[in-house]
């Protein structure tokens, strides 16, 4: 199992010390949430809340992923990161497979982009993007992303895009692995066919257990059983051994984890954040055996 320290609003100040902390205390990785900009009124309902409220203030910082990661990788040396998720439906898939590629070169290969949808209908309309097209043009984006980092002339011709011959450089020397979000049959789906795992927001052990078997089932029905694949969550579980042991049985690879939120203190202070990202290694990560990890 790996562990991934997530990063999610915090101030752009408090993401190079972290990165660190989370090297020299054992972290494998660093994740980023993505959010563009904050609508005054929404009109949907935010799917991972009880009331559909945005549980986020309009000052509370989402500093832009494909920027903070490029910053962190070169204070560190071995920690890998990757977006979770990087709303891919409201931009341009040529445009953030430049940036893909230039974020993997720069940080040597240790990147990983996690893909999704956003829930924002004024996302789409603001960013020129058709939103119940959405899922089909992510599927492309995928195939475009992976065809375009490659080092050589590649053309594409779908439903919803088309370009003739190009060639981005420079071109990472590894695939940039892809993870795909979403809770939803379809995103499911999705992952199984496309994807290099998959990827969960918050969870139970209970939603662990009741999705994981229909992951596999979608996996086997794309005749991708034995290939390697990822299982991220961010798991609603206490900073504990045994829980994490719990997840590994049921087929998680990698936990992602907030380690402030189960620890007291001030969220909002940086010493308080890397002192629970240092406990949690000291009393999580560095406790598991030999056999609970790669």
């Amino acid at each position: 199992m790996q562990f991934t320290l997530a990063l999610p609003l915090c101030p752009a100040d408090h993401l190079i010390p972290l990165a660190q902390a989370a090297e020299a205390s054992g972290w494998d990785a660093v994740s980023m949430p993505d959010s563009v900009f904050f609508p005054e009124e929404v009109s949907a309902p935010y799917p991972y809340s009880g009331d559909g409220g945005r549980f986020w203030a309009p000052t509370d910082p989402w500093v832009e992923p494909l920027v903070a990661i490029p910053a962190m990788a070169a204070a560190t040396t071995r920690l890998r990161f990757f977006t979770n998720v990087y709303k891919t439906g409201i931009r341009h898939p040529l445009l953030v497979a430049k940036t893909v590629g230039s974020v993997a070169v720069m940080s040597g290969n240790r990147f990983g982009l996690g893909v999704g949808l956003s829930w924002i209908p004024e996302e789409f309309a603001w960013l020129g993007q058709e939103m119940k097209t959405r899922g089909r043009r992510l599927d492309e984006a995928i195939a475009i992303i992976r065809l375009a980092l490659q080092p050589d002339f590649v053309a594409f011709e779908g439903e919803h895009y088309q370009f003739g011959r190009l060639q981005m450089s420079p071109a990472p020397t590894l695939p940039v692995p892809i993870y795909v979000g979403g809770h939803s049959a379809p995103a499911l789906r999705r992952a199984a066919r496309l994807g290099d795992g998959w990827i969960a927001v918050q969870v139970t052990e209970e939603d662990v257990a009741e999705i994981l078997p229909k992951l596999r089932a979608a996996l086997a029905e794309e005749g991708r059983a034995d290939v390697p694949f990822e299982v991220k969550v961010t798991p609603m579980v206490l900073p504990e051994v045994d829980a994490m042991r719990r997840l590994g049985a049921l087929g998680v690879t990698d936990v992602i984890y907030v380690p402030w939120y189960f620890y007291p203190g001030d969220h909002q202070q940086l010493d308080v954040k890397l002192d629970a990202v240092k406990r949690f290694a000291d009393e999580v990560i560095h406790p598991m055996s030999e056999e609970d990890r790669p």
